[in-house]
């Protein structure tokens, strides 16, 4: 017989953490960057990328 893995049920932390990458990554564009790049930096670091994001990234000239 297989048994399922046991998966916490603290789903909101996950939603949270999947909701506060979708919002670096749009930060990242905003600043002419790759949100997809920011968008899975966010998934590893999570409020430290928003941090480093807002703090220390200039936005790039590019298109207006």
């Amino acid at each position: 017989m297989l048994f399922a893995a046991q998966i916490p049920q603290e789903s909101g932390y996950l939603v949270g953490w999947g909701s506060l990458a979708l919002i670096n990554a749009g930060l990242a564009q905003g600043k002419n960057r790759s949100g997809l790049a920011w968008f899975l930096l966010s998934l590893l670091l999570g409020p430290v990328a928003t941090f480093i994001l807002v703090a220390f990234c200039n936005k790039l000239p590019g298109d207006p």
